[in-house]
């Protein structure tokens, strides 16, 4: 767990304006980035490991693990360059804790550990949908809190309404596949390749409306949390009865993209009337879908409210949000023991309020 020490007034991490390398290494990107509190994003580095897994149709966790060990050094310095700035002038270092895959946690928690040590700087440990949840702060106009967050990807789908930095209530979450999991095993199902969820949005495009007939999952009941397996069955029998052409899996695709996005905007427009606010974050991987986007826009203009995203290029795990959340949490005081550990699993609730 964190440990919450004040620490001598002359520590280099505790000045008024401070530079973070961030590591994420939760699942099958390695992200590194510089984040400076008056600058900005320094530096952001990115590989991804898609062709990696590609022809497991998934990702393999101990394939995951040695290509974290491959790369996140060189990346490491690589940041560094890019923002010509040496190790003297970070004043701490924030890594992904959890949840994620415990060996793909643990080669960033080892490595982010070790240089805190050697460089003599404070370490913390970040969650990684506390990541996603803050990514929309790092553009301008940020959301102000507090405001309900829907965190949409590959392994995760919850609704929080979040009071401020580390003040979250998981209002409804998975209890199955999540969206981006879904989107995955749909467009595996239409031949796509791996990661299919972009190339079945994509796929989506030459789509028309009216052919198919979708669920919405969960939404004829009250609550907050998701179901999408069901979902994914429905679109494996559609798939199966149909005539097999490439407009029929356009058809398919759109249909199925269709009700994932009704039913994500019904329990956003649920959970804003549950907490009677006006104002929505919407991040992780799914957050990237143009109709998803376009359709909360609408949505929250009819309430006169506002939606707020990461950029394209924070919609996937990444250093910088790591590195923006490990910020606020070390100016609050928070760092790491050498006995860190990773956490695959952590509730967002567990975390300390700053």
């Amino acid at each position: 767990m964190h440990i919450r020490k004040m620490l001598p007034d002359n520590f280099i991490g505790l000045r008024k304006l401070m530079r973070v390398l961030g590591i994420e290494t939760s699942c099958d990107e390695t992200g590194v980035a510089i984040y400076d509190e008056q600058q900005g994003i320094m530096s952001h580095q990115l590989y991804s490991q898609v062709k990696l897994h590609a022809d497991y149709g998934g990702v393999v966790p101990e394939l995951a693990s040695r290509d974290h060990v491959r790369k996140l050094v060189p990346l490491i310095k690589k940041a560094l360059t890019e923002a010509n700035c040496t190790h003297k002038e970070l004043d701490g270092i924030a890594f992904t804790k959890g949840p994620g895959l415990v060996g793909a946690l643990l080669v960033g928690s080892s490595v982010a550990r070790s240089l805190a040590y050697a460089w003599q700087l404070p370490a913390v440990g970040v969650h990684h949908m506390e990541g996603h949840l803050l990514a929309p702060m790092l553009d301008e106009p940020a959301p102000a809190f507090p405001f309900v967050a829907l965190l949409v990807s590959g392994g995760h789908s919850m609704m929080v309404e979040v009071k401020g930095i580390g003040q979250y209530q998981v209002l409804g979450e998975s209890v199955d596949d999540a969206a981006g999991e879904a989107f995955d095993k749909t467009a595996k199902l239409l031949g796509l390749d791996y990661p299919g969820g972009p190339l079945l949005a994509k796929m989506a495009e030459q789509g028309e409306a009216g052919h198919y007939e979708f669920p919405r999952p969960m939404t004829s009941k009250p609550g907050l949390d998701f179901s999408f397996s069901g979902l994914k069955t429905h679109a494996a029998n559609t798939i199966r009865q149909s005539d097999g052409s490439a407009q029929a899996h356009a058809n398919i695709a759109y249909a199925f993209q269709e009700a994932v996005v009704d039913t994500l905007a019904i329990k956003c427009k649920r959970a804003l009337k549950h907490t009677g606010l006006k104002r929505l974050v919407i991040a992780g991987g799914v957050s990237a879908n143009k109709q998803l986007r376009q359709q909360l826009k609408v949505m929250m203009d009819s309430i006169k409210g506002e939606v707020f995203y990461p950029r394209f290029e924070y919609c996937t795990d990444n250093g910088a949000m790591i590195a923006y959340a490990g910020l606020q949490r070390l100016k609050a005081g928070e760092q790491e023991s050498l006995q860190t550990k990773a956490q695959p699993r952590w509730s967002l609730e567990e975390l300390d309020a700053i």
